[in-house]
Parts: structure tokens; C-alpha cells; sequence
């Protein structure tokens, strides 16, 4: 039995290993300002056909392209484009039926010769399905089957053996997002309609409304600013999740001061108990900061952080109290740093 080669260990240390990883990134990136630079009519027309198409827009590539292809798929269908994605091999084992007249392909290959893409073409045409390729040239099978050609040019792979899909599939992921985004923002897409498609997780609480953290109702404590602030006390016990707030109010009901259960605590400590049967009006923060149940919830957030306060009311068009932020119901999106 033959003995195993010993394998030759090349010297590769930490300063070797971080200044290939820069070399790495710095190469991918020229290659996006390379994409940049390029970009012309070519891109606009391609904005505008996914706007105008009346179907799905169905993303393929094989391999490293369909991973990018998948992500593109979600970039489209979160951003107000329906989208879907056809792994070409699939494609001709019955996974076509999906695709219908009015549909649009978007067809990813760096080559443009990737063999499982290029049977789909004469079938596709057919169909009579357009194709929007991402390739890198013209004039490859792909290039040549397509309606429109967003080329990605020769771009050589990062890293020292030059083998692994690095700075093509980098490229067709910038230029696949720059297409949504810019389809997006052509459809009049809105932050309201992105909240809707992202109920979930810390983004879905960032998109959030007003209402939607707010406490109402009868989590809520309202007073009139002529009570006493025993009266307002012993009268404004509520259950659940309790608020350490009460909002005071004038004849009309509008919004006119604040006061808070560290109000009251200060009031204790120095000793100024006589103050607890005077009208609140004198001890409240009149006219505090507020919030309208309209605005983003990003505004309320700004508030809370920039001006260090734990509550915050919310007023309706007429400045009547309707709610009440408290800060522990929005801690996890206030910016780093607020509670220091």
C-alpha cells in the first residue's frame, strides 16, 4: 500500500489572511462601481417592462445565480412586485405550468451558457414569455434569446484561485436590487404598504403604527387639570397594563399637562404634602411633548429618545388625549444609548 502525499503547508498568517480579505472586497466592490458607471437606457427599459407586466415576474439561474435569483424574488415580492422563482431544471419536469401569458423572465447567468437555462429559452419563446437577461454578454445564448440585456461585463472572480462565483454573483445581486428598488419606487410603493408585507420580527415592530403600541381606552389615566392630585390618585386606579401617566385636561378636553407618578414621588420627598389637595394644575408639566395617532411611529421614538421622557401622550386632530406611549413598550427600537 502506497504511503498518502503529504500535503505541502503554505505559510498563511493573520496578516496574509486579513490583507486577502481586503483585497477580496476591495476587488468586489470596483466591480459594482464598474455596473454603476455602465448602467444606461438599457436598465429604464427594463424598469419600465416590470412595471407595465401584467403577471408575475419569474427569476431563474442555475446554481449560485438561482441563490441570487431566490433572494431577488423576495427583494421583488416585498418591495410591491409579485415574483417568483423557477429553478430551471425543474422547469422542464412540469414546473413551467406555473408560468403563464403575461409573465416576464428575469434570467440570471453569468455566462449566458449555463446548459439547464438555455433549454428553456426556445421553449419560452413559444410561450412567447419575454426575458430579461443578467449575463454578462450580448452575445452569449442567453443574450441572444432575450427581449433585454442588462450586462454585467467580464468580471473576473475575487480571491487567489479566481474559481468560486464572488464578484459575478455580487454584481448580479447590486443590479438585482437596484431593479426593485427602482421598480418600487416607479410603482409609488409606499412604507405603509412595506409594513403590511413585514408584520413579523424587530423590522415588523420598527414599521408599526401609533395605534398599534399605544394604550388606550381604559389603560389610560385622564383627569381634569382642576382636580387635586389626591383626587386624581385615589379616582385613577385601572387594571392591567398600568400607565405611570396621567394626562390632564382642560374645559375643552384638550390636552394641557402631564403628571407623572415620579411627580408625585418628588412631591413626597420634599415634603410638600400640603400640595396634594391644590388643583394639579400647579404641579403638572403643562403643555408637554405629544404626538399625533396620524403620525409614524419613527416620530415618537425621536421623541422619547431625544428629549429622555418615559411617556408620551397621543392626541387626536382636535389635541384630545386618545393614547399613551409608554417607553418600556418601544424599548427594544429606541436608538442605543437612550437609557444610559
Amino acid at each position: 500500500m502506497s504511503a498518502q502525499p503529504q500535503l505541502e503547508i503554505f505559510p498563511f498568517d493573520e496578516f496574509e489572511q486579513l490583507r486577502e480579505a481586503r483585497e477580496i472586497i476591495r476587488q468586489e466592490s470596483l466591480a459594482l462601481q464598474d455596473i454603476a458607471r455602465q448602467l444606461d437606457q438599457g436598465f429604464t427599459t427594463a424598469v419600465r417592462r416590470i412595471v407595465d407586466c401584467p403577471g408575475t415576474v419569474v427569476v431563474t439561474g442555475m446554481g449560485k445565480a438561482g441563490l441570487i435569483g431566490r433572494k431577488l424574488v423576495a427583494t421583488f415580492s416585498s418591495t410591491g412586485t409579485r415574483a417568483m422563482f423557477l429553478h430551471p431544471a425543474e422547469a422542464v419536469h412540469g414546473d413551467l405550468g406555473g408560468v403563464r401569458a403575461g409573465d416576464l423572465v428575469l434570467a440570471l447567468s453569468n455566462s449566458g451558457e449555463t446548459e439547464e437555462l438555455c433549454r428553456l429559452l426556445p421553449i419560452l419563446t413559444k410561450m412567447e414569455i419575454p426575458v430579461i437577461a443578467i449575463t454578462a454578454r450580448e452575445t452569449s445564448t442567453l443574450g441572444v434569446a432575450s427581449e433585454l440585456v442588462l450586462r454585467l461585463g467580464r468580471l473576473p472572480e475575487a480571491g487567489q484561485l479566481g474559481l468560486a462565483p464572488t464578484t459575478s454573483t455580487t454584481a448580479m445581486l447590486a443590479l438585482g436590487d437596484a431593479l426593485a428598488l427602482v421598480v418600487s419606487r416607479a410603482k409609488g410603493f409606499t412604507p405603509q404598504q412595506f409594513a403590511m408585507f413585514h408584520p413579523a420580527g424587530s423590522l415588523g415592530k420598527k414599521l408599526q403604527t401609533i395605534p398599534d403600541v399605544m394604550r388606550q381606552g381604559d389603560q389610560l389615566r385622564v383627569a381634569p387639570e382642576t382636580a387635586t392630585v389626591r383626587e386624581v390618585f385615589v379616582g385613577h386606579s385601572i387594571t392591567g397594563r398600568r400607565t405611570g401617566a396621567v394626562m390632564l385636561v382642560d374645559d375643552q378636553g384638550c390636552l394641557s399637562g402631564l403628571f407623572t407618578d415620579s411627580d408625585l414621588v418628588r412631591l413626597l420627598e420634599s415634603r410638600r404634602e400640603e400640595q396634594l389637595d391644590r388643583p394639579i394644575s400647579e404641579v403638572m408639566t403643562a403643555a408637554p411633548k405629544c404626538v399625533s395617532c396620524e403620525s409614524p411611529l419613527q416620530d415618537a421614538i425621536a421623541l422619547l429618545s431625544e428629549y429622555r421622557i418615559s411617556e408620551l401622550p397621543v392626541t387626536d386632530a382636535s389635541c384630545r388625549p386618545v393614547g399613551l406611549i409608554d417607553i418600556t413598550d418601544v424599548l427594544s427600537l429606541l436608538p442605543e444609548g437612550r437609557m444610559e
